[in-house]
């Protein structure tokens, strides 16, 4: 690939990184990358994939912006206030990079819809509050072959991981069943420090980057968690379960469910 003279100045300081170098952006360039949400781990989680040049952005979202999504939710303003999210992050992503080719869907995800999103994509970023989603995301990615880059928040600490199935473990295999209904509350209902998504979705935008130009450690096997409040990050070892029924050695899960069912609760919007 030829770099036009825009591009080898846009990209200038990746460039001369020997880690990415031309062949780095090239591959950036041709990155495909969906993301669950256009909210608060969204938002930042977007702006730098589209700065950094991955070249095919997904955004899926059925919600509208509202007004208390502004306190974390960086990728809307004021004037997007009612609007689609998925036409806001379309309209603010084009202006940053013109070079990055923007698919959005205004559509809920679920079972009937989930495998022919995700199949076009190389890495699926997970940026949903809920748990029917965070299992629908994790059993389509590895039916289908694909990365998982999760990230959850709550209040004032949050988590990172990558499911790379058969590398590591999924979803499944650090949480085989969900919490009770009720038990643990929404960002909606418990709060949540607005900057927080803006550090567990960079470190998010980080892992993604890292798996298309294929340098460093991703967080593969490997739980990150983060906490504001004491400045602090751990990181843990997630160990791939043989008996997880979904990517275990006898796998039982072999199609798509109906996941709100699963948890006994209902979806909420996207962060």
């Amino acid at each position: 690939m030829k770099f036009t003279e825009d591009q080898i100045y846009r990209y200038a300081r990746h460039i001369i990184l020997p880690e990415v170098g031309g062949k780095g952006q090239e591959k950036l360039l041709g990155g495909r990358v969906l993301l669950l949400g256009a909210g608060g781990l969204g938002s930042p989680i977007a702006l730098y994939l589209a700065a950094a040049g991955v070249g095919n952005v997904g955004v899926i979202d059925f919600d509208v912006v509202d007004r208390s999504n502004l306190q974390r939710q960086i990728l809307h303003n004021t004037d997007d206030i009612g609007r689609l999210k998925v036409d806001s992050a379309k309209d603010k992503l084009s202006k940053l990079n013109p070079d990055v080719k923007i698919t959005v869907y205004n559509e809920r995800l679920d079972s009937s819809n989930a495998l022919r999103i995700f199949k076009d994509w190389d890495i699926v970023v997970d940026g949903c509050d809920n748990f029917p989603t965070r299992y629908l995301v994790n059993d389509a990615c590895v039916m289908l072959g694909k990365t998982n880059v999760h990230g959850s928040i709550f209040r004032f600490e949050g988590q990172v991981t990558v499911f790379k199935s058969p590398e590591g473990p999924c979803y499944r295999c650090m949480y085989p069943e969900p919490p009770p209904p009720g038990m643990v509350p929404s960002c909606q209902e418990a709060g949540v420090l607005g900057v927080l998504p803006g550090v567990v979705g960079s470190l998010q935008a980080v892992e993604v980057i890292k798996l298309i130009i294929g340098v460093g450690e991703p967080l593969v096997g490997k739980l990150l968690l983060y906490d504001a409040l004491k400045a602090e990050t751990r990181k843990l070892n997630a160990r791939k379960d043989p008996n997880c029924p979904l990517c275990g050695k006898n796998p039982t899960i072999t199609q798509l469910v109906d996941y709100e069912a699963f948890c006994g609760m209902a979806p909420s919007s996207h962060g």
